[in-house]
This record gives structure tokens, sequence and C-alpha cells, in this order.
């Protein structure tokens, strides 16, 4: 089966901006754009000690009565656990502490407000950090592929597009933001540029192999030859994905809802738009290179 990816290269934009649209919306209205949780706003952080041993989950079950959001459980043997919440008034406290000793013989250790363990300037650090990996991702590229520095500018617009899109769902769904939201978006990045520079290998084999195609056949041939691996490896590392979603617990749910999406759009736009925009991208500045070498030629004769 060979199916015409570059020739239809418009139609996945306009579906690519479709998907990123309702994201972008959702940021630019939503007060705040995201739903910070505890990591960014700060909170409270109770220590219980039980007489007894209790299982992590009858704490769950009981605290998400309770309406508290999101809540994070820190076992500390089997009758010490650190609880951290959203900040609560005394009262608010009182009850979090009565409903927990509804489970059996229990004290509150201690109860502090902490403040958040990632601050803005902690968030600054991480933003600069990345530019300067997508920066160095650009130069990789380009030497690797004999000075086609298009293809590193395509790879990291692609990037930037499966980031925005996990960021976006986030917050048009406004699902909580936490620490760990942080190293899957950190994660995605890593899965999508692999997924990426496998279709641009098999471009760079062609380009050598072919010679009298066009560009934009040899990259949607080098499309057409690396699908099915593409396929099996996203459907391979979903199935796992969705396994820790369904059976890994509340703790790391948001890891693996972002991880989930940025997987299977990491793919997505390693074909859909990493390729097209390379292609689009060579069209124009590789063929106005050719325009401005024609004249100097013929002076030259």
């Amino acid at each position: 089966m060979y199916f015409d990816f570059v020739g239809h290269r418009k139609w996945w934009y306009l579906l690519s901006l479709i998907i990123l649209l309702p994201g972008l919306i959702a940021l630019a209205i939503n007060r705040p754009p995201l739903n910070f949780g505890i990591d960014f706003i700060g909170g409270n952080i109770l220590e219980i000690r039980f007489e007894q041993p209790v299982p992590v989950e009858k704490l769950r079950e009981a605290l998400g009565e309770m309406d508290l959001g999101h809540v994070s459980i820190q076992a500390a043997g089997d009758q010490n656990f650190l609880i951290r919440t959203k900040e609560l008034d005394r009262d608010k406290v009182n009850q979090v502490i009565g409903a927990l000793q509804r489970l059996g013989q229990a004290e509150a250790v201690r109860v502090d407000h902490v403040g958040a363990v990632i601050g803005y300037e902690l968030i600054v650090k991480t933003v600069i950090a990345l530019a300067i990996t997508l920066a160095m991702m650009i130069l990789y590229i380009t030497i690797r592929y004999a000075g086609e520095y298009l293809a590193g500018i395509s790879a990291i617009a692609s990037l930037l597009y499966d980031v925005l899109v996990v960021v976006g769902f986030f917050a048009l769904f406004r699902w909580e933001v936490d620490s760990t939201f942080l190293a899957a978006l950190l994660t995605v990045v890593g899965y999508a540029v692999h997924d990426t520079l496998i279709i641009f290998g098999r471009v760079k084999e062609n380009l050598h192999l072919v010679k009298k195609e066009g560009f934009a056949e040899v990259v949607n041939k080098s499309i057409n030859q690396t699908l099915r691996r593409s396929i099996n490896t996203v459907v391979t590392v979903v199935l796992v994905l969705l396994s820790l979603f369904f059976l890994g617990g509340e703790s790391t749910r948001n890891l693996v809802l972002a991880m989930l999406i940025g997987t299977v759009f990491g793919c997505y736009s390693s074909i859909f738009n990493a390729s097209q925009l390379w292609v689009d991208l060579h069209l124009l500045f590789r063929e106005q290179e050719k325009e401005v070498a024609r004249p100097a030629k013929a002076k030259a004769r």
C-alpha cells in the first residue's frame, strides 16, 4: 500500500491546526491558564501516624470524598503518611484529620503550610534549558544531514507542536499540572524527535539512492517505507501506557496521561507535520537558491 502523504500536506496542516486551536484558546481565556497543582502553588502538608497499618488505598478513598482536588500521599512505612493538599483553612484541616481517624486510631504529628516546590525561577530556567536543547538539536540535525538545516527547523517545529498539544489538552480539560508533568513533556520531546529522525534518516538514504526523483517524491517514499515501523512502535508504547493509566494508581495518572497524548501526537506530527514541513521549506528555499545561482552561472559563461 502506497499513500501520497506529501500530496495532501495542506490537509494535514489544516487538521493539525484544528487539533491545536481549542487548546490554545483555552490557554488564552483560562485564568490561570493551567490547573496548577500543589507543586506549583503550595498548600498544606500533614503527617499522620496510625496505631495499626492502613492501606494507602483506604486513605485515598477517604480523602477523595472530601473534594480536596489532587492529593499527594507518601507512605513512610505502614503506619506513617505524609499528605500534601491544596491550601486549607483550619476547619478543613480538622475535617481531614477527623476523616482519617475514622480509618483507625491516628494522630496528626504535624500540620504545616508549605510553599511551592516548583517556583517561577525554576520554570524560567526550565524554559531556557529547553530552548538551548532545541537549538542544539537543530545544530546536530544540520551536521548529521550534511548541512540540511531545514530538516532541523522542521523537526523542532514539530516538537513544539507536540508540546503545545499536550499543554493544550491539559488546559482544555483542566487536568491538574504537577511536577511529573514537566518530566512527561521532556519524555515526549525525546520520543518525538527519535521518531522524526527515523523518517529523516530514510530520506537521507533515499536521496543517495534515487537521483531522478524530486525531493517531495523521495520524502513520500521514505514515509511509506517507515510507516509500519512508526505504527508498530507507537502501538506498543500506547499499550504499556494504557496499562499504567488504568492499573498504575492515582499518583502516576497525570504523568501517564501526558505521555499518552504526547506519544500519539509525536508519531502523528513526525509523519504529517515534520516531513511535510521539510518538503515545503526545501521547495521554498532550495528553489530560491537555484534561481539565484542560474544568473551567476550565465554570467560566468
